[in-house]
């Protein structure tokens, strides 16, 4: 596709050569996977920064494509939304580290938790900082934050069932500015250790 709408990288784009999208999928579920045993790894304490937002999706993806690790350089379209174009998308980065930090850092409450894992999910997913991965890479992020909070990783959506189009009818609506049902989402699945 021109405008890389759903882009996701053919058969021939990958590190490996790998041809058969089943394998190639058992290959990203494996690097999601590893990024998730690193945040894990984490300390409770380590502030969010660009440099660890690059390192999970490295993590993630690093052993499949060269796009790993890096800020996105094209211009792409995602539904109906038109991410911020590639040269704005490193300082939109920072200002979102500098907000999350801070939100996270005053989120005292339930609600405020809860609107603070709103904020990091689609602000994150808003920006839409890599050429693919964007959504599991915010949901990871998301995750690290939920574990800061002390709750545990939240799905957010399940493959089977309604529940990818509640979410992406939610993501749809944070689109036009309503996040309540992105936040009720994240309310249903919130629990503490």
């Amino acid at each position: 596709m021109d405008d890389n709408t759903s882009w996701t990288p053919s058969l021939d784009e990958n590190k490996l050569g790998l041809t058969d999208k089943n394998h190639i999928n058992e290959y990203e579920a494996k690097g999601i996977a590893t990024a998730e045993i690193f945040v894990f790894g984490l300390d409770s304490d380590t502030p969010f920064s660009t440099q660890l937002l690059l390192e999970i999706h490295r993590v993630m993806f690093n052993e499949l494509y060269d796009w790993a690790g890096k800020w996105r350089t094209n211009q792409v379209t995602v539904g109906q939304l038109t991410p911020p174009e590639p040269n704005h998308v490193l300082h939109l980065m920072y200002q979102f580290i500098d907000n999350l930090n801070y939100k996270v850092s005053h989120s005292t409450t339930s609600q405020e938790h809860i609107e603070t894992l709103a904020f990091a999910h689609y602000e994150f997913v808003r920006i839409h900082p890599f050429n693919n991965g964007n959504g599991r890479t915010g949901r990871i992020l998301m995750n690290l934050v939920a574990l800061k909070f002390g709750y545990k990783p939240l799905e957010l959506y399940h493959r089977e069932g309604d529940s990818c189009k509640i979410y992406i009818d939610a993501m749809k609506s944070a689109d036009k500015g309503n996040f309540g049902p992105l936040t009720t989402l994240i309310r249903k699945e919130i629990t503490t250790f």
